[in-house]
Formats: C-alpha cells, sequence, structure tokens
C-alpha cells in the first residue's frame, strides 16, 4: 500500500547556508572597503594638485601687475591694489598651502597634508609642490607621476 502522505516541502535556509552566505560577504568586504579607502585617499590627492596649480596661476598674476612674487600667500596691497587673495588651506581643507623659496624672481608653492585632516592617513603622499618654471614635485614619485 502506497503511503498518501506527500513530504513536507522545504522553507528556509539552513544554517550551514546561511554560515557560507556570511562568510563569502566577509571576505568580499574584507578586499573591497581597503581598496575603496585607498582609491577615496588617492582621489582627494587632486586637492592639492588643484590648489598648488591655482595658487602658481595667482602668483603668476601677481607677478604681471607687481613685477615680482608675492612672500607669501597673505601678501595683502604689497604692490598698487594687487593681492594674492587666496587662501592658506586647499579647497576641501585638507591641505595647508604654503609659499617657499621665494626671491623677486622665483617661487615655490607648497602643500602640506593639514594636520587633524582626513588625508593625514596618506603616508605615502604628505607633501606636493610647484616651481615658477612648472616643475612638479611631491614627497613620493607615486603622487604625481
Amino acid at each position: 500500500m502506497r503511503s498518501t502522505e506527500q513530504p513536507a516541502l522545504q522553507r528556509g535556509m539552513t544554517l550551514i547556508e546561511l554560515m557560507i552566505v556570511i562568510v563569502i560577504v566577509a571576505i568580499l568586504a574584507s578586499i573591497a572597503i581597503p581598496s575603496y579607502g585607498r582609491y577615496v585617499t588617492r582621489s582627494q590627492r587632486a586637492d592639492a594638485k588643484s590648489a598648488l596649480l591655482a595658487l602658481a596661476t595667482a602668483q603668476e598674476k601677481f607677478y604681471l601687475q607687481c613685477n615680482a612674487y608675492a612672500a607669501d600667500i597673505a601678501a595683502a596691497n604689497s604692490c598698487a591694489d594687487s593681492e594674492l587673495a587666496f587662501s592658506e588651506t586647499s579647497e576641501r581643507g585638507w591641505y595647508d598651502l604654503s609659499i617657499a623659496a621665494t626671491t623677486a624672481t622665483t617661487f615655490t608653492v607648497r602643500a602640506d597634508v593639514a594636520a587633524g585632516g582626513v588625508q593625514v592617513k596618506d603616508t605615502a603622499c604628505t607633501w606636493f609642490a610647484v616651481t615658477d618654471r612648472g616643475l612638479r614635485t611631491a614627497s613620493s614619485a607615486e603622487c604625481w607621476p
């Protein structure tokens, strides 16, 4: 005689299947999260680069009006009505800007990682610099190829 009972339908997932899914998600997260962090750190370096190029352009404009480069960013009204009118931090505030090694005919603008900022963990690229001749340097060759 045949049994008229039908087997119960399986519903849901077993604990082993759930643990396998959790392990797979953990492995993917352990790879993706650090990679994303490195990507964000590298992309934030663009803040320093764009600020330096803008500051170098402002220096050139100042030179055209005053026949000398500004000695520092706060060089307001040093000749005629010209001033750099530039902030001492980058647009997003991740880098501190300065003018170093200035003579009447040369300058070097520099961006250093702002203390206490998000970029502090970027130990590979702690500073960037641009000279009056357009020479771009950084703390590491990978920072500004």
